[in-house]
């Protein structure tokens, strides 16, 4: 009985400390003004993401062999930073085009590297659209969303190890507990949250809108996101980027509360120079 005691209170313990050193991590976001619990400075976080981007690249087959889509990728990735509020975040951000031309889906590393696939690259239709796919997934970044979870898989682990030694025993119920505990704390880490995408699908207009372009390309990838839907299947994207309700609608009435007058004529589309120079180039392959 007092074994019991000990080991449950020791595990009580070191969750204790385990809440203590997330909650005690709190800084403000640069760009959004958000507090929020990161245990990453944004200095690891660039050097978490340049470690990862060959070995995430590689799992989609490497780069797309086209040199000038690879600039022209990087190019509008570019002007969605430089020319936006983006750009005070300070994060080197690189754009990358990805070989795999059968998965729909697009996603950024902790620190600035963003990857689009082929698959999802050949069914944009305009540079508008390019640039509110690269605005999201910025918004990711900007928003600290991965620095956020791997705080929350960190605190998770903590409390891992404290059920751990909560439920140890000789017959190894502690194991089997933590095994448990640690299959749950993996399953909340598999995609982004309501709340992330949300964010991100705001930070998304407003960055590609202050760069130039217009905005209304967001709600039609998304059509084409749901249009690629076939039976039971979906797009990548739509599963690690979750549907936050219905998301087309969002964006269109996000949209019109930013702009009440009207979205500004002077926000371009990009649609005939990217059917002629860029589509061309990935039906080549």
């Amino acid at each position: 009985m007092n074994r019991s005691l000990f080991r449950m209170g020791l595990g009580l313990l070191v969750a204790f400390f385990g809440f203590i050193s997330y909650l005690s991590t709190t800084v403000k976001n640069p760009v959004t003004g958000e507090k929020q619990h990161v245990q990453l400075s944004p200095r690891q976080e660039v050097a978490l993401g340049l470690q990862a981007r060959q070995e995430m690249a590689a799992e989609y087959g490497g780069l797309y062999p086209d040199s000038a889509l690879q600039e022209y990728i990087e190019q509008v990735g570019q002007r969605v930073v430089r020319q936006s509020s983006a750009a005070r975040a300070g994060y080197p951000f690189d754009f990358h085009l990805l070989r795999d031309s059968q998965t729909v889906n697009a996603f950024a590393l902790p620190g600035g590297q963003v990857f689009i696939t082929a698959g999802l690259m050949k069914r944009l239709q305009s540079e508008a659209q390019l640039a509110g796919v690269l605005a999201h997934e910025v918004g990711h970044v900007i928003g600290r969303h991965a620095a956020e979870h791997l705080a929350k898989q960190q605190l998770g682990s903590t409390l891992v190890t404290a059920v751990g030694v909560a439920a140890s025993d000789e017959q190894g119920r502690g194991r089997q507990a933590a095994a448990v505990a640690q299959v749950v704390n993996q399953l909340a880490k598999l995609r982004y949250g309501r709340g992330d995408e949300l964010e991100s699908d705001q930070l998304g207009v407003r960055f590609m809108s202050e760069a130039g372009y217009d905005p209304r390309a967001m709600v039609e990838v998304m059509e084409i996101l749901e249009s690629a839907r076939s039976g039971s299947a979906q797009p990548e994207f739509l599963s690690t980027h979750p549907n936050p309700g219905n998301r087309s609608q969002r964006l269109r009435e996000l949209i019109a509360q930013t702009y009440p007058n009207g979205v500004p004529a002077n926000l371009e589309s990009g649609r005939d120079k990217f059917s002629k120079n860029v589509l061309p180039r990935l039906a080549g392959r």
